[in-house]
């Protein structure tokens, strides 16, 4: 996803939306679909390999039957992962942008391979901040994929994610012994200590892209209800 786009592509616009923060685009660049906002490159469908490495690494660790919550659709490739998994129970995700959602009729559902349609999933067109503000709801499994990483966010508010009242928030809403898991374009030492001061358990990994730094997913864990058992 962090890959920005390379100088002198033959690409030409799919379609143009008004978006919740300005214009949205989907464009082709050769055999691939980018998401443009603003005319900043948010996303594209050239890999995804660390992005299904979120869901995976995640649900893996929560390692039980989860109620997950995903924010950002993006192409799909996170909820497609998410899906396939064994300990997948019900998926939340929060898309802000309609167009997005809407893209997965069409043009982008080769890359969520049709998981809109299944019935564990359910799409809301909202900020994921505000699902997490939401004190009646918990869940076992978080993936945040909303922007570029802790250091490059899409918006202003977006970054309150990764502070220390975001991620107070996030491990309130987390039900005991469950896993967050954040997208980076590359690696964030002082976002790394902001989890170590917030979560008990904290781990990352680097995956590595044809071109530039690796993509890095932090993982952090939620106090277990009674901390003497790691089951």
């Amino acid at each position: 996803m962090a890959c920005m786009p390379v100088p002198g592509d033959q690409s030409h616009v799919i379609d143009r939306r008004a978006g919740a923060n300005g214009e949205l685009l989907l464009r082709r660049a050769g055999d691939h679909l980018e998401i443009i906002s603003n005319g900043v490159f948010l996303m594209d469908t050239r890999n995804g390999e660390s992005e299904r490495l979120l869901a995976r690494a995640a649900l893996d660790a929560t390692g039980r039957p989860a109620r997950m919550l995903i924010g950002g659709l993006g192409v799909g490739f996170t909820l497609a992962e998410a899906v396939r998994h064994p300990h997948a129970r019900t998926v939340v995700v929060a898309e802000k942008e309609p167009a997005v959602v809407g893209w997965h009729a069409t043009h982008l559902r080769p890359y969520s391979a049709g998981a809109l349609d299944d019935p564990r999933v359910r799409v809301i067109c909202a900020d994921v901040l505000d699902l997490l503000r939401d004190p009646g709801e918990r869940y076992d499994t978080v993936c945040l994929d909303t922007d570029n990483g802790p250091d490059w966010t899409v918006t202003e508010t977006n970054a309150s994610l990764y502070t220390d009242e975001g991620l107070k928030l996030l491990a309130e809403r987390l039900s005991p012994g469950g896993v967050a898991a954040f997208w980076s374009a590359h690696a964030s030492p002082a976002f790394q200590a902001r989890l170590r001061a917030h979560f008990p358990e904290t781990w990352s990994f680097d995956v590595p892209v044809p071109r530039g730094v690796p993509d890095v997913v932090y993982l952090a864990r939620a106090a277990a209800a009674d901390s003497g058992d790691r089951s």
